[in-house]
């Protein structure tokens, strides 16, 4: 303790101790900070899911008790100040550095994985990206704590105070690196800037310590240097930095956002590695998507007067609505406000289409309307909120039903069998309806499968609300399309449609009931992601087995 205070005596600036404690408030602040950068700098590749959270949590947490005990030995062993201020300068230095290198070694990290990895590709990658880009400087912030005990600390007869005052300063720096980037500088100005807004922060700390002990300026030259290069260079390029056609990319409080313009398209995304949140076709008429088969629902109910759209996105399924059934009523629901201004910007949303900016099962709690159609349409890529796949969820929906109206739920990642995902989820909405009151449509050339489910209808009984199937069948459901539509296209493709209507089973004993209280979605997504995965990529695990990396690089050519 007394070689501690003789080191803090040559440096002036350190005698209040004033000095210390912002040091440990700005440490805390940009731990939290990362973490919260980490989270969105994964999502746009690996979801925003539960199991990329916990991923990101663990080994933040590791690295820093890592720190802790690294960080007090090191105190122990030689107590100077420089030492640690040379950490933070490097920690800060290497955040500032992750805006511009980090997208880079994600997709590295992804690309050497893909074809590599067989089961779990989504834990694997996400913990290999967390341990190369965030560990080491979260490592090196783990040992401000003990370094900082250990200048601030004069005598044992003040010690616990000391080590409180140090801790209460962590916490609301902590607070605040939790609070800012979520709410102010991520919706404002994106995750790239926020990493550098708090790696700033946090340089300007050793920066000043050096500069007032007039050295190691060399040091803090470079890491400055570092910081300026990232600024410049880091919005050159965005989170999908190899597309060359993004007519918008940016971020809001819940997604990583990217419209593309085609020929005959234009594509919103949230994520850049598995698949699109929503697509509008520049020609009007049926998309040839998952929409078309989704219009089987109004065909399906006993009227088609209303419609509610849970998941509005860019408003596909509502424009086609309009377009085929004009004086239906629509009322949509979308979380992200930052999509439902997209969706007015670059996809031609109906204007006349209320759009409520709320979670979708929040909504229907708080709402007293009935509707002839409901279309859940929340299921994002790769991610599953839990809270609209549960038995309890789906209650709600069809409470909100009329007699005899349809819900359509766009299951966006086909996987069967046993412990899949839309199994899961079938044999939930079963529990709710009862599977003679449901019926599937797999979508050709896509992973969506429409899931239909009929209330009962007016003045029938529970066994006749069975007939959903019969409705499915060939004529009726083609001819009520046309007699509600007068559209010939339609009417024909509704005939299509129909020959891919499969029943449901009963669930067995066995069936996985989605609850509130246990809803394992992410790590059912995740087996359908790698079963995905493994499809795509199969070919090219065969190369790399058969060929080596040569060959493979030829054929990723």
């Amino acid at each position: 303790m007394a070689k501690a205070a003789e080191r803090t005596k040559d440096r002036p600036i350190l005698n209040s101790k004033v000095f210390l404690y912002v040091t440990e408030f700005f440490s805390g602040m940009a731990v939290m900070a990362a973490e919260l950068g980490a989270s969105r700098l994964l999502a746009p590749y690996f979801s925003s899911s539960q199991i990329v959270w916990t991923i990101i949590i663990g080994t933040i947490m590791i690295a820093l008790a890592l720190g802790a005990v690294f960080g007090g030995r090191w105190a122990d062993r030689n107590p100077d100040p420089d030492r640690l201020y040379r950490r933070i300068l490097a920690a800060a230095a290497w955040i500032a550095l992750i805006p511009l290198v980090g997208k880079y070694l994600v997709i590295l990290i992804s690309g050497a994985l893909i074809v590599t990895v067989s089961t779990n590709f989504l834990v694997v990658a996400a913990f290999a990206s967390c341990m190369l880009i965030f560990v080491p400087p979260l490592f090196l912030l783990g040992t401000v704590t003990p370094g900082l005990n250990k200048f601030a600390t004069d005598s044992l007869e003040n010690n616990a105070s000391v080590v409180g005052r140090l801790s209460a300063c962590n916490t609301v720096g902590s607070i605040l690196g939790t609070f800012l980037p979520t709410f102010v500088t991520i919706p404002a100005v994106g995750t790239f800037v926020t990493f550098l807004i708090f790696s700033g922060a946090l340089m300007a700390i050793p920066i000043v310590y050096f500069v007032a002990a007039r050295t190691k300026l060399v040091a803090s030259a470079v890491a400055a240097a570092a910081f300026v290069v990232s600024a410049v260079a880091s919005p050159m390029s965005g989170f999908a930095f190899w597309e060359t056609n993004l007519a918008y990319e940016g971020e809001s409080i819940y997604n990583y956002l990217q419209v593309r313009n085609l020929s005959d398209r234009t594509i919103l995304s949230t994520n850049v590695l598995f698949g699109v949140q929503s697509v509008t076709m520049k020609d009007r008429g049926l998309t040839g998507m998952y929409y078309d088969t989704a219009l089987a629902a109004p065909a399906l109910a006993d009227h088609a007067d209303s419609a509610l759209i849970l998941g509005m996105g860019t408003g596909t399924y509502a424009r086609q609505l309009r377009r085929y059934y004009p004086d239906m009523a629509i009322t949509g629901v979308e979380i992200d406000e930052r999509i439902t201004d997209l969706a007015g910007r670059y996809f031609d949303e109906p204007a006349d289409i209320p759009v409520t900016t709320y979670d979708g099962r929040a909504w229907l709690a708080a709402s007293k309307d009935t509707y002839d159609v409901i279309m859940v349409d929340a299921y994002q890529d790769i991610t599953i909120p839990f809270q609209m796949s549960s038995a309890e969820f789906f209650r709600m929906v069809r409470a909100h039903l009329n007699p005899g109206g349809v819900m359509v739920v766009n299951m966006n990642m086909i996987s069967d069998g046993a412990g899949s995902i839309n199994e899961a989820l079938t044999d939930t909405i079963a529990s709710v309806f009862g599977s003679r009151n449901m019926l599937t449509a797999d979508v050709p050339g896509a992973t969506n499968r429409e899931l239909f489910a009929k209330t009962v209808g007016e003045g029938r009984s529970t066994k006749g609300a069975s007939d959903i199937r019969r409705d499915a069948k060939a004529i009726p459901l083609r001819s009520t399309t046309y007699m509600r539509t007068h559209d010939d296209e339609l009417k024909w493709y509704m005939d299509q449609v129909a020959s891919r209507m499969r029943e449901v089973a009963d669930p067995g004993d066995g069936a996985t009931v989605l609850t509130d209280d246990k809803a394992p979605v992410e790590v059912l997504g995740m087996r359908a992601i790698d079963a995905l995965i493994a499809e795509q990529a199969g070919p090219y695990r065969e190369i790399l087995r058969t060929q080596g990396i040569g060959g493979l690089m030829k054929a990723v050519r």
